[in-house]
């Protein structure tokens, strides 16, 4: 089985591998009360944003429950950007390593697309698109994933990875995979405590993210 190269892993299995210029303009102004009004969408996307609150609203739901433990200290400092508000960067590193390692053991996410082959014309067509992770692999992945959740919230304009789009075009990712591994980040949010006005921002950025990442429905 031919195995990636680690830019070439980063490329075929980060979710949300990059952020439009406009998207980062949003995230940036999400902490400040001042730019809100009727117009505005924590994400920049009206539709995310909803699927967002639906999220949050299904697991206060199941928690039977107004909130997270995170909302007990009170009202987050909205004048705060997002990306401090979840603890900078060791707190985004926290979130991807837990993330990471769980979304790659879920069998619903499929991250190693097993039984996933190319397709389409080239000659590469009947290629299999399984990823077989070395330790370095995986820690590459995780290092990444959290330069794109600090670029995503408003932190250090540094990423280091492809357009994301072509990135997943062959991997065959269905809404479902999507969900699931949307879901994995729900709960490494909850793990951590991150209280649920931070989740329901990041998890709406998140979702801007699938129409480029889905490409089975």
């Amino acid at each position: 089985m031919k195995s990636f190269s680690i830019k070439q892993m980063m490329a075929a299995t980060t979710i949300g591998i990059t952020l439009t210029i406009f998207l980062l303009f949003i995230c940036g102004c999400a902490g400040n009360s001042e730019t809100q009004n009727k117009d505005f969408y924590t994400s920049g996307n009206r539709e995310a944003d909803q699927r967002a609150d639906q999220r949050m609203a299904q697991a206060e739901q199941l928690q039977g429950e107004g909130g997270s433990a995170g909302d007990v200290a009170g009202q987050p400092d909205v004048k705060k950007s997002l990306y401090d508000r979840l603890g900078g960067q060791a707190g985004l590193q926290a979130i991807s390593d837990d993330f990471v390692t769980r979304a790659m053991a879920d069998p619903r996410v499929n991250w190693d697309r097993k039984g996933v082959i190319r397709g389409g014309l080239t000659i590469h067509h009947d290629e299999s698109m399984e990823w077989q992770p070395t330790a370095d692999d995986i820690k590459a992945l995780k290092y990444h994933l959290a330069q794109f959740l600090a670029l995503a919230s408003g932190g250090p304009t540094v990423y280091e990875g492809k357009e994301m789009k072509s990135a997943h075009a062959d991997l065959h990712i269905t809404n479902d995979e999507f969900d699931a591994a949307v879901g994995d980040l729900k709960a490494t949010l909850d793990k951590l405590q991150i209280a649920n006005t931070e989740q329901k921002e990041l998890l709406a950025i998140i979702e801007t993210t699938r129409a480029e990442v889905v490409t089975e429905q």
